[in-house]
Protein backbone atom coordinates (compact mmCIF):
# COMPACT_ATOMS: atom_id res chain seq x y z
CA UNK A 1 0.00 0.00 0.00
CA UNK A 2 1.36 3.58 -0.54
CA UNK A 3 2.03 5.79 2.61
CA UNK A 4 2.27 9.39 2.90
CA UNK A 5 6.26 8.32 3.73
CA UNK A 6 6.71 6.45 -0.13
CA UNK A 7 4.34 8.61 -2.06
CA UNK A 8 6.87 10.52 -3.77
CA UNK A 9 8.92 7.67 -4.96
CA UNK A 10 6.10 5.62 -6.21
CA UNK A 11 4.69 8.63 -8.44
CA UNK A 12 7.84 9.45 -9.86
CA UNK A 13 7.91 5.43 -10.32
CA UNK A 14 4.89 6.03 -12.74
CA UNK A 15 5.81 8.89 -14.10
CA UNK A 16 9.25 7.10 -15.32
CA UNK A 17 11.35 9.14 -17.15
CA UNK A 18 8.71 11.70 -18.89
CA UNK A 19 8.99 13.91 -16.35
CA UNK A 20 9.07 17.15 -18.46
CA UNK A 21 6.15 15.38 -20.17
CA UNK A 22 3.14 17.35 -18.75
CA UNK A 23 0.30 15.64 -20.70
CA UNK A 24 1.85 12.33 -19.14
CA UNK A 25 2.54 13.80 -15.88
CA UNK A 26 -1.18 14.95 -15.76
CA UNK A 27 -2.75 11.39 -16.46
CA UNK A 28 -0.19 9.55 -14.20
CA UNK A 29 -0.58 11.95 -11.37
CA UNK A 30 -5.30 11.80 -11.77
CA UNK A 31 -4.58 8.22 -11.77
CA UNK A 32 -2.71 8.05 -8.26
CA UNK A 33 -5.18 10.71 -7.04
CA UNK A 34 -7.58 7.72 -6.88
CA UNK A 35 -5.30 5.95 -4.90
CA UNK A 36 -5.49 5.25 -1.71
CA UNK A 37 -3.17 6.53 0.58
CA UNK A 38 -2.22 4.57 4.09
CA UNK A 39 -4.02 6.46 6.94
CA UNK A 40 -5.59 8.95 4.38
CA UNK A 41 -9.46 9.99 5.33
CA UNK A 42 -10.14 12.09 2.52
CA UNK A 43 -8.56 13.20 -1.05
CA UNK A 44 -7.66 16.70 -0.72
CA UNK A 45 -6.52 17.32 -4.22
CA UNK A 46 -5.05 20.80 -5.55
CA UNK A 47 -4.41 22.26 -8.49
CA UNK A 48 -2.95 26.20 -8.50
CA UNK A 49 -0.86 28.56 -11.04
CA UNK A 50 0.00 31.66 -11.29
CA UNK A 51 2.96 34.13 -11.73
CA UNK A 52 4.80 34.45 -8.13
CA UNK A 53 8.49 35.06 -7.40
CA UNK A 54 8.98 32.40 -4.24
CA UNK A 55 12.57 31.63 -5.85
CA UNK A 56 13.57 35.76 -6.17
CA UNK A 57 12.97 35.04 -10.16
CA UNK A 58 9.44 35.33 -11.07
CA UNK A 59 7.77 32.56 -12.93
CA UNK A 60 4.88 31.01 -13.50
CA UNK A 61 4.17 28.03 -11.45
CA UNK A 62 1.64 25.76 -12.48
CA UNK A 63 1.31 22.62 -10.23
CA UNK A 64 -0.71 19.40 -9.65
CA UNK A 65 -0.98 18.82 -5.15
CA UNK A 66 -1.90 15.78 -3.09
CA UNK A 67 -2.13 16.80 0.58
CA UNK A 68 -2.09 14.47 3.41
CA UNK A 69 -3.07 14.63 6.79
CA UNK A 70 -0.68 12.86 8.86
CA UNK A 71 -2.21 11.23 12.13
CA UNK A 72 0.30 9.54 14.70
CA UNK A 73 -2.08 7.49 17.13
CA UNK A 74 -5.14 8.99 16.18
CA UNK A 75 -3.13 12.34 17.16
CA UNK A 76 -3.18 14.92 14.22
CA UNK A 77 0.34 15.22 13.62
CA UNK A 78 0.75 17.61 10.49
CA UNK A 79 -0.05 17.94 6.96
CA UNK A 80 2.27 17.20 4.04
CA UNK A 81 2.04 18.30 -0.04
CA UNK A 82 3.10 16.08 -2.81
CA UNK A 83 4.07 18.45 -5.62
CA UNK A 84 4.26 18.18 -9.31
CA UNK A 85 5.02 21.04 -10.18
CA UNK A 86 6.26 22.77 -13.76
CA UNK A 87 8.15 26.25 -13.87
CA UNK A 88 7.92 28.69 -16.62
CA UNK A 89 9.55 32.01 -18.03
CA UNK A 90 6.30 34.57 -17.80
CA UNK A 91 4.93 35.57 -20.91
CA UNK A 92 1.88 38.34 -21.10
CA UNK A 93 -0.47 35.76 -21.55
CA UNK A 94 0.55 33.66 -18.19
CA UNK A 95 0.04 36.73 -15.76
CA UNK A 96 -3.32 36.47 -16.98
CA UNK A 97 -3.74 32.95 -14.93
CA UNK A 98 -4.18 32.40 -11.52
CA UNK A 99 -6.00 30.01 -10.02
CA UNK A 100 -6.57 27.76 -6.93
CA UNK A 101 -9.07 24.86 -6.90
CA UNK A 102 -9.21 22.34 -4.47
CA UNK A 103 -10.67 19.10 -4.68
CA UNK A 104 -12.78 19.11 -1.71
CA UNK A 105 -14.83 21.99 -3.15
CA UNK A 106 -16.38 19.17 -5.51
CA UNK A 107 -19.10 16.39 -5.16
CA UNK A 108 -16.48 14.00 -6.01
CA UNK A 109 -12.59 13.50 -7.27
CA UNK A 110 -14.15 12.60 -11.39
CA UNK A 111 -16.08 16.20 -10.74
CA UNK A 112 -13.00 17.61 -9.60
CA UNK A 113 -10.63 16.31 -12.32
CA UNK A 114 -13.08 16.78 -14.93
CA UNK A 115 -13.45 20.71 -13.91
CA UNK A 116 -9.44 21.01 -14.29
CA UNK A 117 -9.18 20.02 -17.63
CA UNK A 118 -11.29 23.08 -18.96
CA UNK A 119 -9.97 25.46 -17.55
CA UNK A 120 -7.65 28.17 -19.78
CA UNK A 121 -5.28 28.11 -16.63
CA UNK A 122 -4.49 24.67 -17.27
CA UNK A 123 -5.23 23.90 -21.54
CA UNK A 124 -2.55 26.83 -21.92
CA UNK A 125 0.45 25.65 -20.53
CA UNK A 126 -0.05 21.78 -21.46
CA UNK A 127 0.94 23.55 -24.90
CA UNK A 128 3.83 25.02 -23.36
CA UNK A 129 7.54 24.02 -22.75
CA UNK A 130 8.35 24.23 -18.93
CA UNK A 131 12.10 25.49 -18.06
CA UNK A 132 12.09 23.06 -14.89
CA UNK A 133 10.18 20.58 -13.13
CA UNK A 134 10.20 19.59 -10.11
CA UNK A 135 8.40 16.63 -7.86
CA UNK A 136 8.94 17.11 -4.27
CA UNK A 137 7.05 16.31 -0.74
CA UNK A 138 6.95 19.16 2.04
CA UNK A 139 5.82 19.17 5.35
CA UNK A 140 3.76 22.37 6.09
Amino acid sequence: MITVKNAKSYLEEKIGEDVNDIKKVWETFKDFCKEPVEGEEDKEILFQCGVYDFTGEELFHFDFVRQFTVYEEDEYSHMEQLHCEFLFKPTDELRNFETTEWSMNYDDIDDFLNHIVTLQEFKTPLELKPIKTEIYQEEI
